[in-house]
């Protein structure tokens, strides 16, 4: 890997549905100052052990939404940073998320009392607005995000490194402008893919959806994730080039990508 490219690491590409092959929604982008984690679905660190990163060296958390598939291990990764040898050098870290976010901590920490609870110094959270687009930037890289179709609650990420390269995390989304919009032009376009053509459902992506979606974008690679057992059953490769003729990545846990 080249110093102007990122590398990505696709951690669980399932849903909330159990499976042997798919842990349910995550992907790490190796960084400089440490690694960033989008999403944080149940089997989150125990892929992050396998792969043999550091859950203590996270630097920063995205949440797109606040469904369990997507957030179940940040109880996990809490209640493990409060292990003593973890705390004595545990650098400080930045969970990101939709407006909210306190609120929903606030929740798991109420229902597991002090268990969750870390030194004030260790981490900041930042919530993004849901209804407008946002822009911030981190140093080595800068982040951007669109309101995602799903929830009254969720975002799209947008991620470029100081070279201009630049990848794309949908979350979950049904259609919509925001995800064309924040998409143009990226040089990856990672995008759920929940049920199969025919069978769609509010706030998801059929392959076909998806592959409108990167076609109008004019995305440069398409990644697609988060897929239920439905639409495992049926050719999401072919339906997906009814509508996007660029190149197609059928997204599997422990997938690497550079951007």
């Amino acid at each position: 890997m080249s110093d102007h490219e990122m590398k990505l690491i696709l951690l669980g590409t399932g849903t909330a549905i159990p499976s042997g092959d798919r842990a349910s929604p995550s992907l790490v982008l190796l960084m400089e100052g440490g690694p960033v984690l989008f999403d944080m679905g149940p089997g989150t660190l125990r892929r992050l052990a396998e792969l043999g990163i550091p859950f203590d060296r996270i630097s920063q958390v995205c949440f797109t939404h606040f469904h369990p598939d997507h957030t179940a291990d940040l109880v996990h990764f809490l209640f493990a940073t409060r292990h003593p040898p973890i705390l004595e050098h545990r650098k400080p870290f930045r969970i990101i998320g939709p407006r909210g976010l306190q609120d929903f901590l606030r929740g798991i920490q109420k229902a597991y009392g002090h268990w969750l609870d870390l030194p004030p110094e260790l981490l900041e959270i930042e919530e993004l607005d849901v209804r407008n687009p946002e822009m911030r930037s981190y140093g080595n890289f800068r982040l951007s995000t669109q309101p995602a179709k799903h929830t009254p609650h969720s975002l799209a990420y947008r991620i470029e490194n100081r070279q201009g390269r630049s990848f794309v995390y949908s979350g979950d989304t049904g259609f919509c402008d925001e995800i064309v919009i924040l998409a143009r032009d990226t040089d990856l376009l990672i995008l759920e893919c929940s049920f199969p053509d025919g069978q769609g459902v509010e706030g998801h992506l059929t392959p076909s959806l998806a592959g409108e979606i990167a076609q109008q974008a004019r995305a440069k690679r398409l990644v697609l994730l988060h897929f239920y057992p439905e639409v495992l059953a049926t050719d999401i490769t072919g339906d997906c080039r009814k509508t996007f003729q660029g190149e197609l990545i059928l997204g599997r846990d422990l997938l690497h990508l550079t951007v």
